[in-house]
Order: C-alpha cells, then structure tokens, then sequence
C-alpha cells in the first residue's frame, strides 16, 4: 500500500503545493486500500456510496440502466482519476450510477466522514477538495457540451485526442455506448478516418 499512497500523495502535491507533509500524512492514516477484480462493483445504483475511491492501478466505468434495459456508459476513470457518483457522495443519497470494474483495480479509500474530518483539520486540504470539485464540475460540463454541439465523429476524435491509451482498454461496445452511437456508425467514422 506504500507506493499506492505515495502515488495518490503525489498527485495532491502537484494540485495543491501548499499542502505541507505534516497535513499529507495526516490524510494518510485516513486512507484504506481496496483491491477488485475486472467486472467487480465498486459502487452499484441505489446504494449510498461511503467511500471515495482514487484509483491507483487499473480502469473502471461508471454507467446506468435506461427504461429499456440497456446500460449506457457515462465515463471511464483510469490510475490518477476518482471512482465516484460526486453530487451523490456529497448528498450521502442513493447514486443513480453503477461503477464497475473493467480490469483488476485497486483503490485507496476515503470515507465521507474522514473526508469532512480532513476538510476541518485542513484549509489546504479543503482548497484540494474545491479543486477536484471544479476539475469534476468541468469535466461534466464538456461531456454535456459535445452532445449538443458536437457530431459523432467530432465526439470520437475528442475521446481519442483526450486520452489515447484508454482507446485500447476499452471494448467498442462500452465506447458506441459511451459516445452515444450505434456500432456500425462508429465502424463508418473509423473508416472514414482512416482514408483521410
């Protein structure tokens, strides 16, 4: 668990530089480790989530069940990235998401509680927790932007210039669902793509 959390200390480092070491390994002794299987749930709809995972190895999805029983891929969060249905979390109520491992993935944990105790202990600690709150808030924002002001293709090309090792990760149904298009039309944008 060492290298673990020295890796999710790192990246608190790199947002927050302030945050002093005394503050990071207080936050530390707060964190507990979590490792799942690939298809593993870390969250599942309707339950309240307790505990914010980071992840520090592997890959997971967040998704819903639509009325007609089809489950619709929402985002995929890798090493560095949080597993979490956030406005749900905050709340403590029941997530409407599912978040399912896609590889074996470990996490370090965090619980609501420990959460709220850091964010007293700690004004560095609450600026971090502000900054990660925009970074989800911005990233919610873009996903809700691209379907009403992008095409598919723009959409794809998005995806793969936003990160381009998650592309081989993922399996294309996981990806038509997540881009929100059929297969064949993505079979066509990669076609076209690819005679250009």
């Amino acid at each position: 668990m060492k290298s673990e959390t020295e890796f999710f200390l790192n990246s608190i480092r790199q947002r927050c530089p302030s945050i002093s070491e005394f503050e990071l390994s207080q936050f530390a002794s707060t964190l507990t480790f979590l490792e799942l299987k690939k298809k593993d749930f870390f969250l599942q709809s309707g339950e309240t989530q307790k505990v914010l995972g980071f992840i520090t190895s592997g890959l997971i999805r967040s998704f819903f069940v639509d009325p007609e029983g089809n489950e619709r891929t929402v985002g995929f969060y890798a090493e560095g990235d949080y597993a979490t249905h956030y406005p749900a979390f905050i709340a403590q109520q029941p997530s409407r998401y599912s978040i399912q491992c896609l590889e074996p993935t470990t996490f370090l944990g965090l619980s609501f509680n420990d959460l709220q105790w850091n964010y007293q202990q700690s004004p560095n600690f609450e600026k971090y927790g502000r900054l990660i709150a925009e970074e989800i808030l911005k990233r919610q924002q873009a996903r809700i932007e691209s379907f009403v002001f992008q095409t598919a293709e723009e959409r794809y090309l998005a995806f793969i210039k936003q990160d381009p090792t998650l592309f081989n990760r993922i399996s294309l149904s996981h990806l038509c669902s997540y881009l929100g298009i059929e297969r064949q039309t993505l079979t066509r944008i990669r076609q076209k793509l690819a005679h250009h």
